[in-house]
């Protein structure tokens, strides 16, 4: 590596320390499965900047609904949805065609 790369990427660390910029560590892929009519795990933990990919294994469409609004994933059969998480909370979500497929992702800062 060039000489010049280190000076470089140290003075990019200390400007990012001293403007209190947070740099987090890579985002994660979480994956739920929707298949005979339910979503597992139905429970999820995330972070902010997370991905969740909904991978629908059934024949037939399901969404990914939140509750209070915030989104809604249509999921064809045999395929996947993904959304990115923007901001921390806890929302319940259903399916729109199948309301009783429910579950709750909790997404923390």
């Amino acid at each position: 590596m060039p000489r010049w790369i280190f000076p470089t990427v140290a003075a990019l660390v200390t400007a990012t320390l001293a403007l209190g910029i947070s740099v987090s560590a890579v985002a994660a892929t979480i994956q739920i499965s929707m298949e005979n009519l339910e979503v597992a795990p139905a429970e999820v933990t995330a972070k902010v900047g997370d991905t969740i990919e909904w991978v629908n294994k059934d024949v037939f469409a399901h969404t990914a609904t939140a509750r209070n609004g915030d989104w809604d994933v249509m999921l064809p059969p045999k395929k996947n949805g993904t959304l990115v998480l923007k901001k921390a909370g806890t929302v319940d979500y259903y399916c729109r065609f199948h309301p009783n497929m429910k579950a709750t992702l909790t997404v923390t800062p």
